[in-house]
């Protein structure tokens, strides 16, 4: 991140007017002062919630909010999925619906719960939804599925390099095997190389199953690293079993181009009638709004060309008991809008990065399997469909975002809705938000 001299100039001058340099500079210097009471770790047994809240001391209202008699005495739940408790947050949810997907694996219309705090956001995506569903549906189909973790490891030069990666690529079946001792569901299915200089990193690819994964391909790739230190003729003077390699929770052109989970396209035909009916423009206009988008993302450096795929995404996974933190590489794709030659709008999205499961993490969660149950997607045989059920989700909401923008009534809906007040100069339909 650079700074040019005149924003550099104007924080410096900032900050001088209220410290002088001595005391700026103090600020930045290493405390060595007693820390603050460590937080205690251990179970999720009452004691230890009441001896962490004893530690944070002074915060009873927040004791209140967090730890309510009925959470305290239904703790033990969330013993698998997080340490140090201390409570439960409250994120409200709306569902939206019903969406029609008619996919390789999703098949029907469904209602699917969204967990948010931002205003606007489900009545944005209702709208999207209904529009895809009077337009005969989302058609979707799953492309690719397999998660990636990817091992690093250093030797002393290109010579031992190449001596490595040569042995590697023969024991591939044995490392397979390996890896598939540790998982009844996963399956190594591919590897890669890619070599930098006296640097190795092998990209294994697994299926895996109905979970996301994430977990279960670091746990086979461990042993796989393991089975490597034990017989690899050359040995590494270092390894890792992720060297960021992978693309796991961030956005990356490699995956944007070869996939990572479950990739997905989803598409729809949106006659000009209800184009005009529900968004209140028209189809070509919707077309050179994409237009200019997608040259907007050229100019902007942007994975991919869309809206607002983490909208949808974050809170279709905090409903659904995702790992939240996937959305930072599952929200890249490419959205297109096209005038057909019938004057309708044809519109898809293309997601390669869905990091999505219907068992493990937090589906097994009360609130998160209720929602998946709502969808009518949980438990084993329905993570593919979630998959397209995702990319449907998206569909709508790049439909519902981009009509607000073309029609004017982008800031109205969030006006109206996030502060519960319209522009005098600015009637907002309802449902048109973001």
């Amino acid at each position: 991140m650079t700074i040019d001299h005149r924003s550099a100039s104007s924080s410096l001058q900032q900050l001088l007017a209220t410290h002088t340099a001595a005391e700026l500079l103090a600020k930045l210097e290493p405390k060595r002062t007693p820390l603050a009471p460590r937080i205690p770790s251990g179970g999720i047994d009452p004691d230890a919630i009441a001896n962490r809240w004893a530690a944070l001391g002074g915060h009873e209202a927040s004791r209140q909010a967090l730890l309510d008699d009925e959470t305290l005495d239904t703790a033990s739940i969330y013993a698998r999925n997080i340490e140090n408790f201390i409570g439960t947050v409250s994120v409200p949810v709306g569902v939206v619906g019903p969406l029609r997907v008619n996919g390789t694996y999703a098949q029907g219309d469904f209602q699917v719960p969204l967990a948010t705090t931002e205003a606007a956001l489900v009545a944005s995506y209702n709208r999207g939804a209904l529009l895809v569903s009077e337009s005969g549906g989302g058609s979707a189909i799953l492309l690719r599925e397999g998660v990636s973790r990817a091992p690093g490891f250093a030797f002393d030069s290109l010579h031992s390099v190449g001596r490595f990666v040569a042995w590697a690529v023969g024991a591939f079946d044995e490392m397979r095997r390996v890896a598939e001792t540790t998982t009844r569901y996963g399956k190594l299915r591919d590897m890669r190389v890619n070599i930098e200089g006296n640097h190795v990193y092998l990209i294994f690819d697994y299926t895996t199953g109905e979970a996301s994964g994430q977990n279960m391909v670091t746990i086979a790739t461990e042993a796989i690293c393991a089975f490597i230190a034990d017989r690899s003729p050359v040995k590494p003077n270092y390894a890792f079993v992720e060297a960021n390699h992978s693309g796991d929770k961030k956005a990356s052109l490699q995956s944007f181009l070869s996939g990572r989970g479950r990739s997905v396209t989803c598409e729809c035909i949106v006659p000009a009638a209800l184009v005009e009916k529900r968004l209140h423009t028209t189809a070509s206009m919707m077309a050179n709004y994409w237009a200019m988008s997608a040259m907007g993302g050229v100019l902007s450096g942007t994975i991919g060309v869309q809206g607002h795929y983490a909208n949808g995404l974050a809170a279709l996974y905090l409903a659904c008991g995702q790992d939240v933190a996937c959305v930072a590489e599952s929200a890249v794709g490419v959205t297109r809008f096209e005038c057909t030659g019938d004057g309708d709008l044809y519109a898809s999205v293309t997601l390669p990065n869905l990091i999505v499961g219907t068992v493990g993490g937090g589906t097994s969660l009360p609130s998160q399997r209720a929602c998946l149950d709502l969808i009518g997607l949980s438990g084993p045989g329905s993570a593919n469909a979630l998959a397209e059920v995702c990319a449907a989700v998206a569909l709508g909401g790049e439909l519902s975002i981009v009509g607000a923008l073309v029609a004017g009534h982008f800031a109205g809906a969030h006006q109206k809705l996030a502060r519960g007040v319209s522009p005098a100069d600015s009637p907002v339909p309802n449902a048109t938000a973001r």
